[in-house]
């Protein structure tokens, strides 16, 4: 018996047994439920079994947002380059997403057959947990999102994960994450040797169809392990 994440959450599987997986993690103040409707159109290989699953970050308090609760990977005290890390609560939810991974290793998915996926702070928290995970997975897929904990990633990325594939897309118009730190992130994981194939749309904090498309090939490519 698999351990079973504490993680709230909502899957969808394109087959059964399921025998690969996409882990998902939505945008602030967003839920499992964000891109959920996603799946159908994503242009996967029909012999591909994937599980993919929608996690509900826990409610917290946001400081951005005046204190308001609501669904968040970490809190976000201000915005910009030196913005002030939430470290502890990053970390936090680092462990959730990788009892995640732990759980769908536990129900028969090999680890370089699952994906980690994320939008906004979901995709900065795809990508920390992805970079650091002991374990060789199969991708990672960061949408409008920036670096976390850039600052010990040099010292704590994992070997197993030195030549995961990364792709990332961003908005040229996106007033939430401006593109700059989209470009700085890619930079970053670059210098490291990371491979990241790189997008840009002509669009704000969203996702479009042919980004939806780009994904489609990214997974399939990244789950034909």
């Amino acid at each position: 018996m698999s351990r079973r994440s504490p993680l709230e959450r909502v899957e969808v599987e394109t087959g059964t047994p399921a025998d690969r997986a996409v882990i998902w993690l939505h945008g602030l103040g967003a839920d499992g439920h964000d891109f959920e409707p996603i799946v159908p159109w994503l242009p996967l290989d029909p012999g591909h079994r994937v599980r993919f699953v929608f996690p509900h970050a826990p409610p917290r308090p946001v400081t951005l947002n005046a204190g308001l609760i609501m669904r968040a990977w970490y809190d976000i005290r201000s915005l910009g380059e030196r913005h002030d890390e939430d470290e502890a609560g990053i970390r936090e939810s680092a462990g959730l997403v990788a009892a995640l991974i732990d759980e769908q290793v536990g129900l028969g998915i090999r680890p370089d057959r699952i994906v980690l996926a994320g939008f906004s702070q979901g995709g900065a928290l795809a990508l920390s947990v992805a970079l650091r995970c002991p374990s060789r997975l199969a991708g990672v897929v960061a949408l409008s999102a920036y670096l976390v904990l850039g600052h010990s990633l040099a010292a704590e990325r994992s070997p197993a994960n030195a030549g995961i594939p990364v792709f990332q897309a961003h908005g040229t118009h996106d007033p939430m994450v401006p593109l700059v730190a989209g470009e700085q992130t890619r930079d970053a994981l670059r210098a490291l040797g990371y491979t990241v194939d790189w997008r840009t749309y002509p669009m704000g904090h969203e996702v479009r169809p042919e980004e939806i498309q780009d994904i489609g090939a990214a997974l399939d490519r990244m789950l034909r392990a």
